[in-house]
């Protein structure tokens, strides 16, 4: 069974396979449950994961995670800012993406790190200029990346292939729709 960057190949192109056979197999659906704390502060637990309609049983972890503003920004700096959740999991996505694609590929990394910036123009979160929208402007992701056995042209191969397989980066610079309701 040969592993690498710790993926299991095999069962990496096992799930291909699955997945390829049975595409009802592809379709996940991830969830979180969050209650607001006062004021900015937010604590969600992670809810259970579906994959081709079934729940996955075997995904008992509940993780909790909280959400907060720095003081700057009229929260108590108590906890990540949503921000930087969406950066962290832009880089988590592409971490996962970086070493299952590397595996698949036979290049082993000896190291990988991700420095990312997102810019807000808070006018438009605080309606001051309608035409400026709420959201990121723009995010930078800088990978360093070490691969002894890969040639820089291999790595910045697979950095391009990161961006296109990414689905954290993808729901980032594609338009998702996002259907809120009040219960």
């Amino acid at each position: 069974m040969p592993v690498v960057n710790e993926i299991d190949v095999n069962a990496l192109h096992n799930t291909i396979d699955a997945v390829q056979a049975t595409p009802a197999l592809g379709q996940v659906t991830f969830a979180v449950d969050g209650s607001w704390q006062g004021g900015c502060r937010l604590d969600a637990r992670t809810g259970t994961l579906t994959q081709g309609g079934e729940q996955d049983e075997k995904r008992v972890a509940k993780y909790t995670m909280s959400s907060d503003e720095p003081a700057a920004l009229l929260g108590t700096d108590t906890a990540v800012s949503p921000a930087e959740y969406l950066l962290q999991a832009l880089a988590g996505c592409y971490t996962v993406t970086i070493a299952t694609l590397a595996a698949s590929q036979g290049i082993e990394l000896g190291s990988v790190r991700l420095e990312l910036e997102g810019d807000v123009d808070l006018r438009g979160f605080l309606g001051i200029a309608p035409a400026i929208r709420p959201g990121l402007g723009q995010v930078r992701v800088r990978v360093h990346a070490e691969a002894p056995g890969a040639t820089r042209e291999q790595l910045e191969e697979l950095i391009a292939l990161v961006e296109n397989r990414s689905p954290i980066r993808d729901t980032l610079v594609n338009p998702v729709g996002v259907v809120t309701t009040l219960a």
